[in-house]
């Protein structure tokens, strides 16, 4: 059911995409462009923001205009992150102890999504993962 297909970036998947950088492989590209819904966190505008503040990340303009402009250009869908992925994120194993990691996975493990990421700690949950 290729066309009911949802995928979930993670915050550096975001980058990457917004960027056109080329670090996603083109079978994570092939899968965006035929998703039925492609999705990311409200964590990843924290964590962007975060890494401008600290001086880890730089965007051509502010992050709070960065964030809104990329999901619209991208036609990004934010899956809000309610209380039950809170706690999801909170059940899940322990292999991976950034809290925002663990809230992009409960995220995208509540909309039934394959996840876009290049972290391999993720790779030790049960959820399809594309890099």
């Amino acid at each position: 059911m290729m066309s009911e297909l949802i995928v979930f970036l993670d915050t550096c998947a975001l980058l990457y995409l917004a960027a056109d950088s080329g670090r996603l492989s083109s079978h994570a590209r092939e899968l965006i462009d035929r998703a039925y819904s492609v999705c990311i966190s409200p964590i990843s505008a924290w964590e962007i923001s975060l890494k401008c503040l600290r001086n880890h990340l730089r965007l051509p303009i502010p992050a709070e205009e960065w964030f809104p402009k990329a999901v619209q250009q991208h036609h990004l869908d934010i899956v809000p992150l309610s209380p039950e992925v809170l706690m999801k994120a909170n059940r899940l194993p322990w292999h991976h102890r950034d809290p925002a990691d663990r809230f992009i996975l409960a995220s995208a493990l509540s909309v039934n999504a394959l996840l876009v990421t290049t972290d391999e700690v993720l790779k030790d949950y049960d959820i399809e993962i594309v890099n």
